[in-house]
């Protein structure tokens, strides 16, 4: 039996690593059978989870600290990456940030703070790693994690900079997937809805966040632990090789209405 989406032996970068769907992504990408590095800012939270997914899955991983936002720490963490491996085969983009304010109240700190994280952030991940891995290797799977609300606007929680932000790195992926596809490297977007992490679980459970399910998603509940690892796998693994520059919404049909 074929297994279509074996990632046996690939290196998997997965950044904002050390907590909610960036973890479960590494997970799925582990089961499939790659190597990962858990990238983040805080050492001890990206040690932990490298060591359980080496425990769990009998994969090779480890943690490197790095602020996505500094230039210098990105290319420092993509070496050490490459002397460890050898080979970056798979970068899924998942750290970003989300404050919340009325549109005409947003500080320029926090406007320029998203657009550092979300958007430039991605581009230093993506730049790094296509330059000294993907390009010279001509493969790489690149997966950015965008948003629904990198498609439409929202009326709950005012975010105008997270709704820019994300919308750039939307249109950033066909950027890149236009000019990298020619060398082997497939660029695809995924736009998570609402899901259940730790963080988000006592806010969606909310009667106010319940009632919004039922009138704003088609399935009238939020995303499940495990329900965007399926497409993180399927855009990670070679059987997607003639998928680039798509924008996926893993959204319970949200942007479909």
């Amino acid at each position: 039996m074929k297994n279509y989406f074996d990632l046996s032996g690939q290196v998997a970068v997965v950044t904002g690593c050390s907590t909610g769907l960036g973890v479960q992504m590494a997970k799925a990408l582990a089961s499939q059978g790659a190597n990962i590095v858990a990238l983040a800012r805080r050492q001890n939270l990206i040690d932990e989870v490298a060591a359980d997914i080496e425990k769990t899955y009998g994969v090779k991983a480890i943690g490197v600290a790095c602020d996505i936002t500094d230039t210098d720490r990105v290319n420092a963490a993509v070496d050490t990456i490459l002397e460890k491996f050898d080979r970056i085969d798979i970068l899924i983009n998942n750290a970003g940030t989300g404050g919340v304010t009325p549109a005409e109240d947003v500080p320029d700190e926090m406007f320029n703070n998203e657009m550092n994280i979300d958007l430039f952030g991605t581009f230093k991940m993506a730049r790094a790693i296509a330059k000294k891995a993907m390009i010279p290797a001509k493969y790489g799977r690149v997966i950015n994690i965008a948003s629904m609300y990198g498609l439409v606007g929202n009326k709950i929680a005012g975010s105008a900079p997270y709704h820019a932000a994300k919308g750039g790195v939307v249109n950033l992926t066909r950027a890149l997937a236009s000019e990298w596809g020619s060398k082997g490297i497939t660029v695809n977007a995924i736009c998570p809805g609402y899901f259940y992490t730790p963080l988000t679980q006592e806010t969606l459970d909310s009667d106010f966040f319940q009632q919004n399910a039922k009138t704003m998603i088609p399935l009238e509940r939020y995303g499940k632990e495990g329900e965007l690892d399926t497409a993180a796998v399927f855009l990670s693994s070679p059987a997607s090789s003639y998928v680039n520059g798509v924008i996926l919404p893993v959204d319970g049909g949200y942007t479909c209405m």
